[in-house]
C-alpha cells in the first residue's frame, strides 16, 4: 500500500472514533428514565431565597356587639415573603397594605374575631391584598402575607 492510502485510512478511522467517543458522551450525559420507561422531567430552576418584610403593629378597634361598653382591640404584625428585588416595592407599599389590613380587620366583630385561627385571618388578608392589586391592575410584589403576632382584647 502507498504511504498516502494508508494516510487516509488512518484519518478516516480517527474520524469515527472521534464520532463514536461524541455520541457516546452525549449518551451518557441523558437523564435515566424511570422505572415506567418515561423519561426524567428537566430540573426545576432553583428558587431565589424569599426576603421577608415586617409590616408590625397593626392595632385595630373591633365592632362592638350590640349592647356592649366595653372596647376590644386586635394587635397584629404581618410578615410578607417576597424577592430581593420586589423588596423596595414592598416597602414603599407598606403605608397602603397598612391601611387595607386595618380595613379588613376592622370588620370584624369581638365574638367573629375570637372563632377566627391565624391560618383564617392570614388567608383573609392575602385574599384583600390581591383583590386590590388586582383592582389597580398592579403586580402584587409579595407571594403571601404571613401572621407574625395575633392577639385579640
Amino acid at each position: 500500500m502507498k504511504k498516502s492510502t494508508k494516510l487516509i485510512i488512518a484519518f478516516v478511522v480517527l474520524g469515527v472514533l472521534g464520532a463514536a467517543g461524541a455520541g457516546a458522551a452525549l449518551y451518557f450525559r441523558q437523564p435515566m428514565p424511570t422505572k415506567d420507561g418515561k423519561p426524567v422531567a428537566a430540573e426545576a430552576p432553583k428558587k431565589k431565597p424569599a426576603k421577608y418584610v415586617s409590616l408590625d403593629k397593626v392595632i385595630v378597634m373591633l365592632r362592638r356587639s350590640p349592647g356592649e361598653n366595653q372596647a376590644h382591640y386586635i394587635s397584629t404584625d404581618l410578615v410578607l415573603s417576597t424577592t430581593a428585588e420586589q423588596e423596595k416595592k414592598v416597602k414603599d407599599d407598606l403605608p397602603m397594605l397598612r391601611s387595607v389590613a386595618v380595613r379588613a380587620l376592622s370588620a370584624h366583630s369581638v365574638s367573629a374575631a375570637q372563632g377566627m385561627t391565624v391560618e383564617q385571618y392570614a388567608e383573609e388578608l392575602n385574599n384583600t391584598f390581591a383583590a386590590v392589586y388586582d383592582k389597580d391592575k398592579a403586580e402584587k410584589p409579595f407571594s403571601e402575607v404571613m401572621i407574625g403576632k395575633l392577639i385579640i382584647e
